[in-house]
């Protein structure tokens, strides 16, 4: 059987086409992926906890349902993994951490409800670093390394890596993964498929881990649940899903999936190295390539001097986050594992909690940075940068030193200032260069994901798509 006649193979476009038409059923579907996972995860270590026979038993559902004449929803039979943060009805959410490895989750977080509401179905979840806190590395104490498929010599990135991995050697067809400052997008990148961070407030999330206590400010309009997929088209799939609002979320708004169209040719404002402060050759060529793609689109594509407030808005991202977080630090680090705890520790080192009086007034820089992008946004509605200013580096490099921890900071910063601002952007490939896959992101303004997944569609038209790829050790 060729590749293409291979089911996990397929887009997740295609899965379901396939499972709604009766060409396939879910569980030859379901069937296809468990065997795809057993030859692979055992190498890549991505995802962490496989729910064979629930996925078998939802799978068989979905094929008496078509059987009996109901309609399917638009992801039917297609299987996702889920980051090890967000909860699966009746399974632990371990978030990698051996203290958390018998927390059964009694509901299914709101992502993933709606999901299966599509009639996608969880096939496992998926390693990330342990409690999001160990480094940019997909390594939990629980779980260990997640490998990268192009290069083991290389991290897969995070925190979303385990998705990042499992989407693109074919163990899923979506993942479910979150991002605060690139968990999406650069695990996305590194692993040659696409991801969407979408506006604060896009999709319904609950982020709550240890009973009814909900995160502080920061946590709450910083992290996103967002989806990575092998095509923009799928993206756009889950995206379509995933929208909407949730009574168990009040941040989420009712805000129509397509806005009105603008007037063209639409501008895009490239910037290969935000805040001048350097950019590798090869992503530079990544960022140029991606913008001769969309002025081929027929896009206004403009090289502009920089972003707004970029450097600001990394320091006062730091203070915030770093603040809210410095009071439960003690406890936390206890659970981090051997080694866990350097990432942010060196971070609070460098970056000490501000006073009350402080705090507050970084809340007003938070707001007047956010006005600044809006203004610019209003000019632009499209910017398209890097996603990482570097390509894949080595695992763990971020909690090696400070000088590596500062050059990780530094590379993610396109990504760090967005989910800062709140705004949506869609990781996408451009190409590989030295055997490493690289990508680009397209970032819009506040509630139009749409123009993003539009431009990242023509740019993938046009350079084309990595994956699934045969692990490459």
């Amino acid at each position: 059987m060729s590749r293409q006649d291979t089911l996990w193979a397929w887009t997740a476009t295609a899965q379901a086409e396939a499972v709604r038409s009766g060409k396939t059923s879910a569980v030859e579907l379901i069937d296809s992926h468990l065997e795809r996972i057993a030859e692979v995860n055992p190498q890549m270590n991505a995802v962490t906890q496989l729910l064979a026979e629930q996925a078998r038993e939802a799978a068989a559902r979905t094929d008496r349902r078509r059987a009996s004449g109901e309609d399917l929803g638009p992801l039917a039979g297609v299987p996702f993994t889920v980051k090890e943060t967000t909860a699966i009805e009746g399974v632990p959410t371990t978030l990698g951490a051996t203290r958390f490895r018998n927390l059964v989750a009694p509901a299914d977080a709101p992502p993933v409800a709606r999901l299966r509401a599509a009639g996608a179905i969880p096939i496992g979840h998926s390693n990330m670093p342990t409690l999001v806190l160990a480094g940019m590395h997909t390594r939990s104490e629980l779980f260990g390394d997640t490998l990268n498929p192009w290069d083991r010599s290389r991290t897969p990135g995070g925190t979303s890596g385990g998705d990042g991995v499992a989407v693109a050697t074919g163990m899923a067809a979506l993942g479910l993964g979150n991002d605060s400052g690139g968990s999406v997008r650069i695990p996305a990148s590194f692993c040659g498929v696409a991801g969407l961070k979408p506006t604060t407030g896009r999709f319904p999330a609950d982020h709550r881990v240890l009973g009814p206590a909900d995160p502080g400010l920061a946590s709450q309009l910083l992290v996103t649940d967002g989806p990575l997929a092998r095509s923009v088209d799928d993206l756009r799939l889950a995206y379509e899903t995933l929208a909407g609002t949730d009574p168990r979320d009040p941040r989420a708004v009712p805000v129509p999936l397509y806005g009105e169209p603008l007037p063209g040719p639409l501008k895009v404002a490239v910037v290969a190295d935000p805040g001048g402060h350097g950019v590798h050759p090869t992503v530079r060529a990544a960022v140029f390539a991606a913008a001769d793609a969309l002025r081929d689109a027929g896009y206004d594509v403009r090289e502009v001097a920089d972003v707004p407030r970029l450097d600001e808005a990394l320091e006062a991202y730091g203070r915030i986050t770093v603040t809210e977080f410095a009071p439960a630090w003690p406890a936390v680090r206890q659970l981090l594992g051997d080694g866990g705890d350097r990432y942010i520790q060196m971070a609070m080192e460098k970056t000490p909690p501000v006073s009350a009086a402080e705090l507050i007034e970084l809340t007003g820089t938070w707001l007047g940075i956010r006005r600044s992008w809006a203004e610019f946004l209003d000019e632009y509605p499209l910017v398209l940068g890097p996603v990482f200013t570097e390509p894949p580096v080595e695992p763990g490099l971020e909690s090696h030193d400070e000088a590596g921890r500062v050059r990780v900071a530094g590379a993610m910063r396109l990504c760090s200032v967005t989910s800062f601002v709140g705004v949506p952007a869609v990781a996408v490939p451009t190409g590989v260069d030295d055997g490493l896959p690289s990508g680009v992101q397209v970032i819009g303004r506040a509630f139009r994901e749409d123009l993003c997944l539009a431009a990242g569609r023509e740019i993938e038209a046009r350079l084309g798509t990595l994956t699934p790829i045969d692990p490459r050790l």
